[in-house]
């Protein structure tokens, strides 16, 4: 079946359409207890594929937790979905607005003078950052350009001396230590792509006894507000409605601890292996599922306090999944909104975010009592489902809401290098590294070698390992990737487990799939759609690019693989393979591309498919092998890892290409030397090396070729 899926990004989007406008009133003083939420529906149900209405919700002023209630709008409406290979039509958004003190208002009310052009001071942008936006819409009006002109302002904001790390982020501060409606960023990775909703772009509200009428921006809002004495109309003229895109982003699977802890400088987390050792172990206590082990660290009670608090006054009947890949992953998931070239990004890939945070408790309250009163209804005038109301509107405390500002989709996760190669500014830094190339490789491959208990040819395979990437792909096949399976690992040793530990401290991302027969049976490696929930849900190998993934199979008995188990194996010798992973939707499969590269460690050869086996030769074998590499890793100097890190990721990304002239001198010449080596693999260590070793491939051949010829 030829199906159309919400998840490919180069889909086409249907047009905005204007929604009806129930009629609302916000009448009351701000000090006035908020009345109780009517549970009754408003007459006049509409039949299926058309919104139901529901009563407006009354709010009053003030930001955080504790905060009264805000006047506000809120606009439900019904989705219509994804039920099989046809496409999902844009949803109306559930609320529309915003909250904070003084963000309800408009601009002249909070400064106090009458003058609605004025703009706050230059420290407001990240506690106030809606009263930037709410400046320049003040200047300009319904004129659309006031949106490019707030995007400009963030650029150049971020643009000034270490202004990004003026900014907070959702992955290193706990969520309810950020202020609401304050200005965040997020690193993240895209696991599912919601449908589109409608929101109103720009909302008129009218004083109820001066009959003054006020414009109000709905973007980078989740809740429409009014002051005092105003109620929104939703018959005016002015009103428009606009599209948005609804991202589901989880933090990026594997991230190692340290850039989770922080995304700058980790020298302190290097000089202290023994701290290493304790996160370690308690990594693996808390975060181990099913003799899994991946990058976590232990989640703060006060987060487990008040997630329980809000699970049950919500009365939930079992824990609300965030879906993340891996077991064992901390930090939150969020709810992204996207208003700019929304159709950029595709699932897996990976962003920084800056946007406005929104974690409003009404909409934790709007969500809950919009799934009772769904629950009256009639089947048939109901699309959504309880579970889909619940997995698409969580509640905030839970999964926090990002109207993005600005988005970069990143070439990679280091934070010692510059976030794009590709630009001007970086080519200095990529040159002046480019010196250091060949003493920074004899130094890895000197640390590698003795990771390796010695052996100095595996370190030189390892390297290769680490610094390939598919650069490209002909037809199905992928070109650049390099697998390989390091047998003659020690049984029943931890020598695979400190191995990976090494390779945990060299890579930004990372993780160990211990291959048991009850692993391999009972957990789910594929993505598939849950079309109950209307959602994607997650796989041990729904990763992203440059991820290591390390395949322990030492600790494989004799056993029995059942229909599960051996689906998984040929997951990954697909992924393996073809570098892709074929995404379950339950009518067809929809493959998805990967560049992940797998390392495999065995005792004898592997059962599963591999570019190069390298058979280990220890050369000593301590005593206790875990001192042996915690003195290892004190050893080397926090510089020295970091130039490390640097140049396997650098590595990765330097562009050079290879003319049809010197591919066929290479191949001839490789085939003289090794007819039995596949020509793929030939190419691609021959080029692994010159580029671990900072030399030109063309170079060495022409001079290979003229030595042959004199």
């Amino acid at each position: 079946m030829a199906a159309r899926c919400r998840h490919v990004a180069a889909a086409a989007r249907p047009a905005p359409r204007r929604v009806g406008r129930p009629a609302s009133s916000c009448a009351g003083p701000r000090s006035a207890r908020p009345p109780p939420l009517p549970r009754e529906l408003h007459p006049g149900r509409q039949q299926r594929g058309r919104r139901r209405l529901f009563p407006a919700i009354v709010r009053s002023g003030g930001w955080g937790p504790y905060a009264q209630p805000s006047r506000g709008l809120q606009l439900p409406g019904c989705r219509r979905h994804c039920r099989g290979p046809l496409r999902p039509a844009p949803r109306v958004s559930p609320c529309v607005g915003g909250r904070g003190r003084g963000a309800a208002e408009p601009l002249r009310r909070r400064r106090g003078a009458g003058r609605r052009s004025e703009m706050p001071c230059g420290e407001d942008w990240l506690s106030h950052p809606l009263g930037i936006v709410q400046g320049f819409f003040a200047q300009n009006g319904v004129n659309p350009d006031w949106e490019k002109k707030v995007i400009e302002y963030f650029k150049e904001k971020l643009k000034e001396n270490n202004a990004p790390k003026w900014v907070p982020s959702l992955n290193e501060v706990p969520l309810h230590y950020l202020k609401p409606n304050s200005f965040v960023k997020f690193r993240c990775m895209i696991q599912d792509m919601f449908d589109p909703e409608f929101y109103m772009g720009v909302y008129e509200t009218v004083n109820r006894n001066t009959k003054a009428r006020v414009l109000h921006f709905g973007k980078y809002r989740d809740i429409a507000e009014c002051g005092p004495q105003q109620e929104v109309d939703l018959n005016s003229p002015r009103t428009t409605t606009l599209e948005r895109q609804n991202f589901y982003c989880v933090p990026v699977p594997g991230e190692s601890v340290r850039h989770k802890r922080s995304y700058e400088d980790d020298e302190d987390m290097d000089l202290q292996p023994n701290k290493q050792k304790e996160q370690h172990a308690g990594a693996k206590q808390t975060g181990s599922v099913g003799g899994l082990q991946g990058c976590g660290e232990p989640k703060r009670l006060e987060t487990e306090a008040s997630t329980g608090q809000q699970l049950s006054s919500l009365n939930l009947s079992s824990p609300f999944d965030l879906n993340f890949p891996l077991p064992g992953e901390k930090g939150p998931a969020c709810l992204v909104k996207i208003y700019e070239d929304g159709d950029c990004f595709k699932v897996n890939d990976v962003l920084e975010l800056y946007g406005i945070l929104s974690v409003d408790p009404v909409l934790s309250i709007l969500n809950n009592d919009e799934r009772d009163a769904a629950s009256l209804l009639d089947p048939m005038e109901c699309t959504d489902t309880a579970e889909e109301q619940r997995v698409h509107s969580p509640p905030a405390s839970l999964v926090p809401r990002i109207h993005v500002v600005l988005a970069q989709k990143l070439q990679h996760i280091n934070p010692l290098l510059p976030a794009s190669l590709n630009k001007e500014e970086s080519k200095t830094f990529v040159s002046s590294f480019m010196s250091e190339l060949s003493p920074v490789r004899a130094e890895l491959l000197g640390f590698l070698t003795h990771a390796l208990l010695g052996d100095s040819l595996a370190a030189e395979y390892l390297i290769l390992h680490l610094i390939s990437t598919v650069y490209t792909r002909r037809d199905v096949l992928p070109l650049g990737k390099f697998t390989v399976n390091l047998s003659g690992c020690p049984r029943n040793s931890t020598f695979t487990e400190h191995l990976y530990r090494i390779i945990q401290h060299l890579v930004p991302a990372s993780f160990r799939l211990q291959m048991t027969i009850e692993n391999m049976n009972h957990l789910k490696f594929i993505p598939h759609k849950d079309y109950t929930a209307n959602r994607l849900v997650s796989g041990l190998l729904q990763l992203p690019s440059n991820t290591s993934l390390v395949i322990d199979e030492t600790l494989l008995e004799q056993g029995q693989l059942d229909t599960p188990g051996v689906h998984n194996v040929t997951a990954l010798s697909n992924l393996i393979t073809w570098q892709k992973v074929d995404y379950d939707f339950s009518y067809h499969q929809m493959e998805f591309p990967c560049n992940i590269n797998v390392l495999i460690t065995s005792e004898g050869r592997s059962l599963l498919p591999a570019d190069c086996q390298i058979h280990l030769q220890p050369q000593l074998i301590p005593p206790n092998m875990e001192e042996y590499m915690n003195s290892l890793l004190s050893a080397v100097l926090p510089s020295v890892l970091n130039k490390f890190r640097i140049y396997l990721t650098l590595l990765r990304f330097l562009d050079y290409s290879i003319s049809d002239e010197i591919t066929k001198a290479v191949e001839e010449t490789l085939w003289k030397c090794a007819r039995m080596i596949l020509r793929a693999s030939r190419l691609t260590i021959s080029t692994s090396c010159s580029l671990s070793l900072g030399f030109c491939l063309s170079v060495l051949v022409r001079q290979h070729c003229q030595e042959n010829d004199g």
